[in-house]
């Protein structure tokens, strides 16, 4: 059963993903890092050292948003990040975080499928995404793109939430997911859909070794997983 953020609506996960990002896009950044406690902001830069041996010069970021981890990107040195997403009122706010930290040069955000990406084969060094992956309305689809996109040698790098599986981190993730995040995202978002849809999504996502498994289907090499924060999270890594 595909999970969507809004159950009544007809129309298809991927517009409706669409809608609920342009809807909370002002408020997206603050109750990232509110809700996450400021955790999120280490999981992105312990996922770009994945690629520092890689030295990329050109990197895509999937499913950006507001380019939070095209940012982090560029502690590598890159010549130019790519972010695409299928919000415009993400990238709106995303637009304006570059120009304000003038950052324009080297990040360039557009409006893109990440089923259905704008770009030839073997273009990109390194493929990155963070908290993105699980809104695909067609994962597998999603994962053979970004294959596609990177160069043979290149590496895709994906930051996911993930559950945790022992006591107490398990009963304590669940009790926050299940009560305390939807309901201050709600009240902060104003989007009675958006911060149900989260916990709801991340309990449909097969995480670990299902996920890796799933990577080496698509036809990534030298898969990995890496759980972060008691298992909240995970770093999964796949090369060309």
């Amino acid at each position: 059963m595909t999970v969507v953020p809004y159950k009544e609506d007809i129309s298809g996960k991927k517009e409706q993903v669409a809608r609920m990002f342009d809807n909370i896009s002002g408020r997206y950044d603050f109750l990232n890092h509110f809700l996450s406690l400021g955790i999120d902001i280490q999981w992105r830069k312990k996922a770009i050292k994945q690629l520092k041996s890689l030295q990329p010069k050109l990197i895509l970021d999937v499913a950006t948003g507001t380019g939070d981890f095209a940012v982090e990107a560029l502690t590598l040195n890159p010549d130019q990040v790519i972010g695409v997403d299928i919000s415009e009122g993400m990238l709106d706010v995303g637009r304006q975080k570059m120009r304000e930290r003038n950052l324009e040069k080297k990040i360039h955000l557009q409006q893109g499928d990440s089923e259905n990406l704008p770009f030839e084969e073997n273009k990109f060094d390194a493929v990155i995404v963070a908290f993105g992956v699980r809104n695909f309305e067609n994962l597998e689809k999603g994962l053979g793109e970004m294959l596609r996109v990177v160069r043979p040698g290149g590496k895709v790098v994906i930051l996911e939430f993930s559950k945790p599986s022992a006591f107490p981190m398990k009963q304590l993730y669940q009790f926050y997911f299940r009560f305390i995040l939807p309901t201050v995202g709600r009240i902060i978002s104003r989007d009675r859909a958006a911060y149900t849809y989260l916990p709801e999504s991340v309990q449909a996502f097969p995480d670990g070794d299902n996920f890796v498994k799933l990577l080496t289907k698509t036809g990534y090499k030298n898969t990995t997983c890496k759980p972060l924060t008691f298992g909240i999270s995970s770093l999964y890594t796949g090369t060309k």
